[in-house]
């Protein structure tokens, strides 16, 4: 079994300019963003029926991907080309809806917790880069990207969005 903690976070200064329509306009967007410690946890284990059992706040057993309700979880099960005998189960200390990036934390712990299942080494900037594509591209969310990056990177950091997408974390230790 396999078990990802994320953290939620509070964004110190510069929301917005994390949002495409922003940073690709100005050139760039920059914020601060804080990790807390209240998190989300997701836990992935192989099923040992073929079909996709996912417990969030509801409960899904379906034998194909696209049948699966939950947009998130099927992209993230799509990312990593998992076609069924799977468990996926998630819980939070904090619901969602709070304004802490529990979707960009949900999203992240999943696609952790995916990675190591499929024994693969992804950086963190690269689950916060999938996330995004995820959350912004695939699924249209007219969201930034802080949720996803704080998630991934923690602590207190900076972030500058840049123009062509690119994303420069800088962890500041105070």
């Amino acid at each position: 079994m396999i078990i990802s903690r994320t953290p939620l976070r509070i964004s110190l200064g510069g929301g917005g300019t994390d949002l495409p329509s922003y940073y690709r306009k100005a050139g760039h967007g920059f914020l601060l963003a804080a990790a807390i410690t209240k998190h989300t946890f997701i836990a992935v284990n192989h099923n040992f029926d073929t079909d996709f059992l996912l417990k969030y706040s509801e409960v899904e057993r379906v034998s194909d991907l696209d049948a699966i309700a939950h947009p998130l979880l099927r992209e993230c099960l799509r990312t990593f080309g998992i076609l069924g005998s799977i468990e996926i189960s998630s819980m939070a200390d904090i619901p969602a809806g709070t304004g802490l990036g529990s979707s960009g934390a949900f999203t992240v712990g999943v696609l952790k917790a995916l990675a190591q299942y499929q024994h693969k080494s992804w950086t963190n900037e690269q689950i916060a880069r999938e996330a995004c594509e995820i959350e912004i591209n695939r699924l249209g969310g007219s969201i930034g990207k802080q949720d996803q990056y704080i998630a991934a990177c923690g602590g207190i950091t900076a972030f500058t969005f840049r123009d062509d997408e690119s994303v420069e974390v800088e962890r500041l230790n105070l």
